[in-house]
């Protein structure tokens, strides 16, 4: 099958990361994978790295006509079955086959990780969407619920690595540690969890993230009396080595569709807390795979990190009920094969295959 994968993308996210994953193991899985991206100095190498064809473009704002013909151009040029668009941006930005009107049919599918306007989707055909809810958000937009599928992320990282050495961090040894994996943005909530650490002087965060926030992160840290403990990484591709390194993983955000970082936790059997935020509700039992806290608010998950911490029978339930989790909903197998089953699914129904 040949996948024309399309996204614009910030600078660093997590939805980014997963457009890196996603087409690696495509390509790892034997497809025939094409990408176009914005310039990215993070992103373009690791996908050169992993051995694909990656173009790049704008995909700028409505004066930007330049994105659209490179799109036209490269898929009378690949002829691919499916365009895979990620996020808003690149949907809008993706003209359909009436409009390009290639030697080969092809299929828009466009993958929601948001609660975007429907509207920007008016060239897409089809669509996966990494939560239930995010589905019912389409459907509520008008959208057919039979040209939607809900498929997970895969929370696959690297593989055979070395956790990070705690003193290469400056962290001591006999510290708990706890990790959060975010964008340093005002969703993630990560003033709260810097809130949360400040009455306990045992416990150091590593915060692996780059962002807007950041500045404003420092300087809370700084007047919450926190730097000294406070480990400020910057974008990081190392995601297993650094939670292979720490005693609990933290996801609190304020606003989260879904959150792959706590899968992640759970393949690598680190016990994760995580906020109540839409993403996380749908998937994490408390006190079954993980600890759940309320959104904003610091005493609370300060008690959870107290009670963690200190429980290590509470500890080694959750990791154990989370690897199972992992292992039955957010392999990348599981996940690689749906994306291929509903492609071969729509290319069947559309007489395309």
């Amino acid at each position: 099958m040949k996948i024309l994968q399309v996204m614009a993308g910030a600078d660093h996210g997590g939805a980014e990361m997963a457009f890196v994953d996603m087409c690696a193991a495509m390509k790892e899985a034997g497809e025939d994978i094409v990408v176009l991206t914005r310039p990215n100095k993070v992103r373009v190498p690791l996908l050169e790295a992993a051995e694909l064809e990656v173009y790049t473009a704008p995909f700028g704002g409505p004066v930007d006509v330049y994105t659209p013909w490179r799109m036209a151009s490269l898929i009378r040029e690949f002829q691919p079955h499916i365009v895979q668009t990620w996020m808003s941006r690149a949907a809008k930005k993706t003209p359909n086959w009436k409009k390009v009107k290639s030697d080969q049919r092809y299929l828009v599918v466009s993958r929601l990780g948001g609660y975007y306007k429907v509207k920007n989707f008016r060239t897409s055909d089809y669509f996966t969407t990494i939560t239930p809810d995010i589905k019912r958000h389409l459907v509520d937009g008008g959208r057919e619920a039979d040209t939607i599928r809900h498929i997970n992320n895969f929370a696959e990282t690297e593989e055979d690595v070395t956790p990070v050495r705690r003193s290469s961090l400056d962290t001591p040894d006999d510290a708990t540690v706890l990790l959060t994996l975010a964008r340093l943005h005002k969703n993630k909530a990560l003033d709260i969890l810097l809130e949360a650490i400040k009455d306990q002087p045992d416990t150091y965060l590593w915060m692996a993230g780059e962002g807007p926030e950041r500045a404003a992160l420092e300087k809370l840290a700084q007047e919450l009396g926190v730097t000294a403990r406070v480990r400020f990484l910057g974008w990081r591709t190392d995601r297993a080595a650094l939670l292979q390194a720490v005693d609990i993983c933290i996801f609190a955000s304020r606003v989260e569709p879904f959150g792959t970082v706590f899968a992640q936790a759970w393949a690598q059997k680190t016990p994760v807390i995580v906020s109540d935020a839409d993403g996380p509700r749908q998937f994490c039992n408390h006190e079954k795979d993980s600890l759940v806290v309320p959104r904003d608010d610091a005493p609370a998950l300060a008690g959870a990190i107290a009670r963690l911490k200190d429980d290590k029978v509470l500890q080694l339930s959750l990791v154990n009920e989370g690897y199972q989790r992992y292992m039955n909903e957010f392999t990348k197998d599981k996940s690689v094969s749906a994306y291929l089953e509903w492609y071969l699914e729509i290319l069947t129904r559309e007489g395309i295959f």
